[in-house]
């Protein structure tokens, strides 16, 4: 355990391993022209149209955990960059259904493979990708992701 993390909250050290991660997806992905965000957000259209799905903005939102507005903003600039299509939802006139291009899809393949070597560097220690401690820390994860947090049942601060 490094000096700096010695008597760290869980809850700090789960936000500097997030930062960690942003900061190295973001430059490993920065020659495709991505940012982490926009990272997010393809890599998940992906596997998403791969499993036969042409989901809305509102349905990616909720999968990647992003705001609505921020899933708008991040589509509307993946347009732009000819990488995602946006069209209207035939079955509900106010949302917006999205796909990645061939150039989207493409980009994405080569971003997951850039993405998934930092993910086998971060967990060596671990064992890899495929060890025991990894897949354990995958299953902790997965539930610390599914316990409802609500700001605010945790009360008001001690004065």
């Amino acid at each position: 355990m490094s000096k700096a993390s010695e008597g760290a909250t869980p809850g700090f050290l789960v936000w500097r391993l997030s930062m960690k991660w942003r900061v190295a997806v973001d430059r490993a992905v920065a020659p495709l022209g991505l940012t982490h965000a926009q990272y997010a957000l393809v890599a998940s259209l992906y596997g998403m149209q791969r499993a036969g799905e042409r989901p809305s903005q509102r349905r990616l939102a909720d999968h990647t955990g992003l705001e609505p507005l921020y899933v708008s903003k991040l589509a509307r600039s993946l347009e732009s960059a000819g990488l995602l299509e946006r069209a209207k939802d035939p079955r509900d006139p106010r949302a917006v259904q999205l796909a990645l291009t061939d150039a989207g899809r493409e980009t994405t393949r080569r971003a997951i493979g850039i993405v998934q070597g930092l993910l086998a560097q971060l967990l060596e220690p671990l064992g890899g990708p495929d060890g025991d401690r990894a897949r354990e820390l995958t299953r902790d994860l997965t539930a610390l992701l599914d316990t409802p947090l609500d700001p605010a049942a945790a009360g008001p601060p001690e004065q």
